[in-house]
């Protein structure tokens, strides 16, 4: 495993981290699986791990809180970059996903609602102080409300969190552009990939420029750069794929994906490919895809070993683009 600094809070954080959705928001969990997964990810060097309330109300936080009592003194033994970084996100008191400019701060994230969220994840991670807290939606306006300003700044002088940062929504890499520039944030969670590179435009120059530190999610694009979907995918009621990947969303994902299958090099599978273009940008902190199994952990982080792509693949990829604007299914 590979390490990177993690913005301006120093850290040095594994260049694939651990997305945990999947471990309690989505069906087909199972708890005891994931807790040998996400052992198996320490085992192999994984030390940051991204979590959230609304994982299961607070379910995913807690499996995170058992990893971390079996790990207990890990850094003391195991050197620096052992050591376990915690990233969870607040929800939005409307419980909307993702954020709309009509949302107001009171809808959202109210100052009350960012502390009594904070005491919950603590609770449920069982730790003291977190190293990254993340709104999980944001919308740069409400920066014109003093308070949030306020609540941050209170969350980092009360010792109860280290750094700040947001989670965007997806496909507005630019809503966001503000919290960076005014100094607000530590890191941001953007989605990034083949196919969404759209945040090389503005927002990663940003984070540059201000030392924040980025977060590639959704690496594989929700499934269809794993090269896995066909039009015929369905899944159970209630999974959240079965509402994002509508008829039109599904098409054309498995279209563009099938388009990159001949570009995959002998020894190399798509997901592989998926990490390793990312891994390509330096501006990228760490990658969080989402794991539930210990096969899916072992081939995701030996992405890192294998290291960024050939440049001319590399290339090849970036002309894959696909720019999307937000729609009623984007959730």
């Amino acid at each position: 495993m590979h390490y990177r600094r993690f913005g301006r809070t120093g850290w040095n954080v594994s260049e694939i981290g651990y997305g945990m959705w999947g471990l309690a928001g989505w069906t087909g969990s199972d708890d005891a699986e994931s807790l040998d997964a996400l052992q198996r990810a320490v085992d192999l060097g994984c030390n940051f791990f991204d979590t959230a309330w609304a994982y299961g109300n607070g379910h995913s936080e807690e499996l995170l809180g058992k990893i971390l009592r079996t790990n207990k003194g890990i850094a003391a033994c195991g050197g620096p970059d052992k050591r376990l970084y915690v990233a969870t996100k607040i929800p939005p008191k409307n419980l909307c996903w993702p954020a709309r400019p009509q949302y107001s701060l009171d809808d959202s994230y109210p100052p009350d609602h960012i502390f009594a969220y904070v005491d919950k994840s603590l609770a449920n991670i069982g730790v003291e102080t977190l190293d990254l807290i993340q709104f999980h939606t944001w919308e740069d306006g409400w920066l014109d409300d003093e308070r949030v300003v306020r609540a941050i700044e209170k969350l980092r002088s009360s010792g109860k969190v280290r750094a700040v940062g947001i989670s965007q929504n997806r496909w507005e890499p630019a809503n966001g552009i503000r919290a960076v520039r005014g100094g607000l944030v530590d890191a941001v969670q953007v989605i990034y990939n083949i196919f969404d590179q759209n945040p090389e435009d503005e927002l990663f120059p940003a984070c540059r420029e201000k030392d924040v530190a980025v977060i590639a999610r959704v690496p594989f694009d929700e499934g269809s750069l794993t090269g896995t979907l066909t039009l015929q995918s369905t899944w159970p009621k209630g999974d959240w794929r079965s509402t994002y990947f509508v008829p039109e969303n599904l098409k054309a994902s498995v279209t563009r994906a099938d388009a990159l299958k001949p570009l995959v090099p002998a020894g190399m599978n798509m997901p592989e490919m998926a990490l390793r273009f990312i891994l390509n940008n330096p501006d990228v902190g760490t990658i969080i895809p989402g794991m539930r199994k210990r096969r899916n952990v072992e081939a995701n982080l030996a992405a890192s070993t294998q290291g960024p792509l050939p440049a001319p693949l590399h290339k090849q990829l970036r002309a894959h683009r696909w720019d999307r604007n937000p729609t009623s299914w984007s959730q």
